[in-house]
């Protein structure tokens, strides 16, 4: 399953990394959970999250990776239960005074997990993502 958003904000692209960078705005990306970040080595860093799905109580941890040229790769770290591999991408493309942000998911459940039961709630996900992203580059320094 691949799901992507893009979107543009005026700001120049060098802020708008340096936003992505601050560890308030990567723990935004998943609102409505306890999402904190718990180790951070070299150029990655390491958050936990927790969550409530489908009448359950849950962990998940994800790695943030961030690239020389300023984008982020991201991987959640898979427990067996819905996903096989999980990984996205947040990157940047300066246009004159604005950026363009593209916000990318690609995953695959497993065998036992149809996508079509997951789509809906990852699609969710990255809207959720997407907006929280506008607001903190619109509110960010």
């Amino acid at each position: 399953m691949r799901l992507e958003r893009r979107f543009q904000v005026k700001k120049p692209r060098e802020k708008v990394v340096a936003l992505i960078e601050q560890d308030e705005t990567l723990t935004g990306l998943f609102p409505d959970t306890d999402t904190r970040v718990v180790d951070r080595s070299g150029d990655r860093r390491t958050m936990v999250s927790r969550y409530r799905a489908l009448g359950r109580e849950g962990e998940a941890t994800f790695h943030f990776t961030f690239q020389e040229d300023g984008n982020v790769r991201f991987e959640k770290v898979c427990d067996g239960k819905v996903w096989r591999r999980l990984r996205g991408t947040l990157s940047f493309e300066e246009r004159g005074s604005m950026t363009r942000i593209s916000v990318e998911l690609d995953g695959k459940t497993k065998t036992l997990v149809p996508e079509f039961t997951i789509k809906g709630p990852m699609e969710e996900q990255i809207d959720q993502m997407v907006t929280a992203l506008k607001r903190r580059i619109r509110t960010g320094s």
